[in-house]
């Protein structure tokens, strides 16, 4: 399974997108979150040809653009979310019978953190979303209507604009302190934060004994209310302290793993993750 999963990615590398063949193949990895995504040389491309369910894309609001960079110094004219992440996505989708990856019928997450000002920008990311709709999950009148990708909204996020909205086209990522407020899962699908906010075991020794309880506790806690979790500035430096760390998360029901390092994360989970191994 290994080595077919290398050769995916060799042909994903040299020559664009996947073959249909080849794409069927991929192992979508239900814990894969692809940080900064866009920092890859093949930004999408290359989180799709390891499997990856989830990615984060950084937008800036330029000039009436969208523009993807992780400094506002780097936000080019035409690297868009648009250009990016939301066209080749339903070119993924249309030709995948209207899922990301086929025969997974789960959405694939697609996490925009605004970087300027929220509110402008989130206007513009609705307009954008609203020209995808077709695959898009949304939310109407406080219900759920599941779609191919899942959009959530992290970074500057316009709370109230968000809540005003009738019906929208992204989620609202939450943080640690939402836990317990009543916040519907309609709204608020995912919870993420800092794990240095929370933790202070970087993965050198055993996690002590008082941080894993904190950590099933929060995740039993956000489950609970329908929530998804996520922690990103976990160690992505390759060691055992990383893979330590992805043990815990992995363990406690985490349902997003970040990480930079692509090829890392698909080989742990395909060896750790029993459900990975079950499906290889």
């Amino acid at each position: 399974m290994k080595r077919l999963l290398v050769l995916i990615f060799a042909l994903v590398v040299a020559g664009g997108a996947l073959p249909a063949a080849a794409a069927s193949r991929v192992q979508p990895l239900e814990h894969a979150h692809a940080h900064n995504d866009y920092e890859h040389d093949r930004p999408l491309a290359d989180a799709l040809g390891h499997g990856f369910t989830s990615v984060e894309a950084d937008v800036w609001l330029v000039d009436g653009e969208l523009r993807v960079a992780h400094d506002l110094v780097d936000a080019r004219p035409g690297r868009t979310l648009t250009s990016l992440y939301l066209e080749p996505l339903a070119e993924r989708v249309r030709a995948h019978g209207g899922r990301v990856y086929p025969r997974w019928r789960e959405s694939f997450q697609l996490l925009i953190d605004i970087k300027s000002d929220g509110p402008s920008a989130y206007q513009a990311v609705d307009a954008a979303l609203r020209e995808f709709r077709f695959m898009l999950t949304r939310w109407t009148g406080g219900r759920e209507h599941d779609g191919a990708v899942e959009v959530v909204i992290s970074g500057n996020r316009p709370r109230a604009e968000m809540l005003a909205q009738r019906t929208r086209f992204a989620g609202y990522d939450g943080r640690l302190g939402d836990l317990g407020t009543g916040t519907p899962a309609t709204f608020m699908p995912l919870v993420s934060d800092n794990w240095a906010n929370a933790f202070t075991w970087r993965g050198v020794g055993p996690m002590p004994a008082a941080e894993r309880a904190k950590l099933q506790g929060i995740v039993a806690q956000a489950h609970a209310a329908g929530y998804r979790v996520r922690f990103w500035a976990t160690p992505d430096t390759p060691g055992a302290a990383r893979e330590a760390v992805w043990r815990e998360l992995l363990a406690a029901g985490v349902d997003h793993i970040n990480t930079d390092d692509l090829a890392g994360l698909r080989d742990f989970l395909l060896t750790h993750d029993p459900a990975e191994r079950r499906a290889a």
